[in-house]
């Protein structure tokens, strides 16, 4: 291709496209530490008072589309966002935390305490599959894909999508190219906001693990 000449008007500029990618509000079991995977959990107190300071951050941004995991606690932070924006909720089940199949409802100290060599595999495994449950490779393709699509029916517009904390930490791979295999040095807190791009090239972070709107509610990282 020939270099363009002094007198050719300017590119214009590439538009991303923009996904704020949001994880739920707290849930009892999250206060209590318990894996929820793919179990339904509700919002605590805490929860509801946190989504609801976030759709009201998010009350007068414009965007395209809201789409959300189809598990409870998800849902439920999705409604306080539509109450305020007037969009539509599009559910999809591949945005779904991981499946941590027999482990969920447990502690991770339960988890270690009676399933000591998978709860080792698990951690050091990307590719081990939990019994009942998936991999984190599994759960990485899954959410990839499902991102990916969304990205591509909205180019060049800005999409909410409410998810959860394994969602945002396969994002967060992926975006920055980091193995699955490596150990998680990043927070995933609930309530946040957290933006990506997504143009020519590929992805790129924007913010992450942004609660401004939490200022003066507790929300410590919980799994």
């Amino acid at each position: 291709m020939p270099a363009p000449s002094l007198t050719d008007p300017p590119m214009e500029p590439e538009t991303p496209t923009e996904l704020i990618v949001i994880r739920h509000g707290q849930t009892e079991w999250n206060h209590q530490g318990r894996i929820q995977g793919h179990l339904h959990g509700e919002l605590s107190a805490l929860g509801h008072r946190q989504v609801e300071a976030l759709a009201s951050r998010l009350a007068n941004m414009p965007f395209a589309a809201l789409y959300s995991s189809d598990l409870n606690r998800a849902v439920q932070t999705a409604e306080a966002i539509a109450r305020k924006s007037g969009h539509p909720i599009h559910t999809d089940a591949r945005l779904r935390e991981k499946n941590y199949g027999d482990f969920e409802g447990l502690t991770m100290a339960e988890v270690r305490e009676r399933y000591p060599e998978e709860s080792a595999r698990m951690a050091s495994d990307e590719d081990f599959v939990i019994p009942g449950g998936e991999s984190r490779r599994q759960t990485s393709r899954r959410v990839v894909e499902c991102i990916e699509g969304i990205a591509a029916r909205h180019t060049g517009r800005r999409v909410l999508v409410v998810a959860h904390g394994g969602v945002l930490s396969a994002l967060f791979q992926h975006v920055l190219g980091i193995t699955l295999a490596s150990p998680r040095r990043f927070s995933l807190y609930n309530a946040s906001m957290n933006t990506m791009f997504r143009v020519a090239q590929g992805w790129r972070l924007g913010t992450w693990g942004d609660i401004a709107h939490l200022d003066g509610l507790t929300n410590k990282e919980e799994t």
